[in-house]
């Protein structure tokens, strides 16, 4: 079983900057693919960003430019830097691992970018 602990979220002002990171514990395999996906009220979970074991990135068109994904894999941990922070990333923001078949979902943290 593998646990995946979130922190970072909160509340930022329009242009600010988060910063999200995620540990994940117990028998983690490689490679995988670790990420993070967001949920808005009334919206579909979407991808974010995610980054393979190899340093392989994906992020959605949205956050092109503005937020980084980076992992450790020495401390299983995932990190999204996320900057330059507008209202519609308001979300709550979960961490996953996925190795072949796979999923773990971490509880999630509130983003909300807001004046």
């Amino acid at each position: 079983q593998v646990q995946l602990g979130e922190s970072g979220g909160g509340l930022a002002q329009p242009g600010g900057t988060l910063t999200l990171s995620c540990a994940a514990s117990g028998r983690i395999s490689s490679p995988n693919t670790m990420g993070w996906y967001r949920q808005a009220p009334g919206k579909q979970r979407e991808l974010v960003a995610s980054m393979t074991t190899g340093g392989t990135t994906d992020y959605v068109d949205s956050v092109k430019g503005r937020f980084t994904i980076s992992r450790d894999n020495m401390k299983n941990t995932v990190y999204l830097q996320m900057n330059s922070l507008e209202p519609e990333d308001t979300a709550m923001y979960y961490c996953n691992l996925n190795h072949i078949i796979w999923n773990y979902w971490g509880q999630g943290t509130q983003v909300t970018v807001s004046s």
